[in-house]
């Protein structure tokens, strides 16, 4: 046997090593802490054999010091809480802010097993809470907690990914969704089918209006949690993040009295935040601005807002058909679904109206033909389309930790890039949460209907022709901004590829 020195009753500090996988030697009930200046390989007496196994695999040339099973335990918490909840480690020092309701998720998880009673009770309350100001602190756009067959985990979308905030117990798992069934006035006993609902959620100061939707799964519930926006974090136009040159377009644009300006790009572009951008660009005291929407995700003071209740038969049809009854200069729909609402849109386009809405198609040109699908009329359509604008949000390298690499000739090569280009790709770091990517930015193809384009819609035209000729009128196609993104640093390769690159 070897001669390891024990230790007991000692409270130490974790000091996890970066070559060694925290996951693994969790796993394997290895822990290092630095003791007496040097950083020292903590084994617990019960678990030696799997310990031993794990070290036989690492060239470690640290000393060995074996505790009680009191200091091993306190220990390896701490080597959880560094693994579940890094973000959260700060909150302590940060709850002036919040209002005395917060707590970090290793508390909470320390003390779960006793005290979590009811779905009622402080820690879950506190856990809840909790997961809203991390969320508005990260700049999360959702949250998603979910349960897994042996296991709960807890997601945050930023920046349009998905990242990794903490597993949690599938017990736990199933009271926090209950806690947030409560705030959301869901039926919390009822199990078996989807519920939707609202709540709104008091951080530091602000309200913050939070859409909930509940889905029954295989293993248990699953919660998403949308975060909505009030009318004073809309932006403005120019913050939108489009060049200059786009933006001065879209202003001009925006001074016509009539007309429709549609705005394209996948689920998760930016669609509806630029919309609403249009809309406050526009609002003014002296105009009436209606919109109907599916569902109200920006509050705004300024306009009227209507909710699509598919239930009811408030539809986005039926509900824009009203809205013409109610006399007004500006008209929003969330969306042109079918052939009857984009008959009803061009038609208040071509009666006075000015209407923003969206479609679903790839790129700023295939709108016309989308549109032409619906059955809507080459001529009808030439005769009220303002323009088109095709958007994407592409995530920006993190500065902290982006790296230099030369782009791969095929890659070069299938995409039309130059051989040997420099690049940069993501690596990942404290500072942007080990995503490798910090913030987004939104780029943009503006299809203008200028009188080139209006004759070209005289006769059946497809959109490959369409697109070759708003192209050769100036304008910048989406894969173009891409390939700059990719060359001046901005953005990955990975990054480029997951926008559509190839698509756009």
């Amino acid at each position: 046997m070897l001669n390891i020195p024990e230790l007991e009753g000692v409270d130490l500090k974790p000091h996890p090593l970066e070559s060694v996988d925290l996951n693994l030697s969790l796993r394997s009930y290895v822990l290092f802490s630095e003791i007496d200046g040097e950083v020292h390989i903590v084994l617990g007496r019960a678990h030696l054999s799997q310990s031993f196994d794990f070290l036989a695999k690492f060239d470690l040339d640290l000393p060995l010091v074996i505790v009680d099973a009191d200091s091993f335990d306190r220990l390896y918490n701490k080597f959880l809480e560094i693994r579940t909840d890094s973000e959260l480690s700060g909150i302590e020092q940060e709850q002036e802010e919040i209002e005395e309701e917060e707590m970090s998720l290793s508390d909470f998880l320390h003390t779960s097993s006793d005290l979590l009673t009811s779905e009622e009770s402080a820690p879950v309350i506190k856990f809840v809470n909790a997961l809203f100001y991390q969320a508005v602190k990260q700049r999360a756009s959702d949250i998603h907690v979910e349960v897994h067959e042996y296991k709960g985990e807890v997601r945050f979308r930023v920046d349009g990914a998905l990242v990794k905030h903490a597993d949690i117990e599938k017990r736990v798992a199933n009271l926090i969704i209950s806690r947030i069934k409560v705030i959301s006035n869901l039926d919390i006993a009822e199990k078996r089918v989807p519920q939707d609902g609202r709540t709104h959620v008091k951080i530091a100061g602000k309200t913050l209006d939070v859409r909930v939707s509940v889905l029954p799964t295989y293993y248990g519930e699953r919660v998403v949690m949308r975060m909505l926006m009030q009318s004073e974090d809309i932006p403005h136009l120019e913050g939108l993040g489009f060049d200059h040159a786009l933006t001065r377009q879209l202003d001009e644009m925006l001074k016509h009295s009539h007309g429709i300006i549609l705005v394209t790009g996948p689920t998760g572009s930016g669609k509806s935040t630029t919309l609403h951008a249009f809309l406050q660009q526009v609002a003014t005291p002296d105009i009436n601005i209606i919109t109907v929407e599916d569902p109200v995700e920006y509050k705004a003071d300024n306009i009227n807002q209507v909710q699509t209740n598919a239930k009811a038969g408030l539809t986005f049809a039926s509900g824009l058909r009203s809205i013409l009854r109610q006399d007004p200069d500006v008209v929003m729909v969330g969306e042109i679904r079918d052939s009857e609402t984009a008959e009803i849109a061009i038609q208040a386009a071509l009666t006075g109206h000015l209407v923003f809405s969206t479609l679903h198609t790839n790129n700023a040109t295939a709108s016309i033909t989308r549109l032409v699908d619906m059955g809507i009329e080459q001529f009808l359509i030439s005769s009220s389309l303002l323009g088109v604008l095709a958007q994407r949000l592409v995530r920006k390298l993190c500065p902290e930790c982006k790296q230099q690499c030369v782009l791969a000739d095929e890659y070069a090569e299938e995409l039309d890039l130059p051989q040997g280009a420099v690049v940069f790709e993501e690596q990942g770091c404290k500072a942007c949460n080990y995503t490798g990517y910090a913030g987004r930015q939104a780029i943009g193809e503006f299809f203008e209907m200028t009188d080139e384009l209006v004759a070209m819609l005289k006769d059946r035209v497809n959109d490959h022709d369409l697109r070759a000729k708003a192209i050769a009128l100036g304008m910048t196609p989406l894969s173009s901004q891409l390939k700059t993104l990719l060359l001046n640093g901005t953005t990955s390769l990975h990054e480029i590829i997951r926008v559509g690159v190839k698509d756009a």
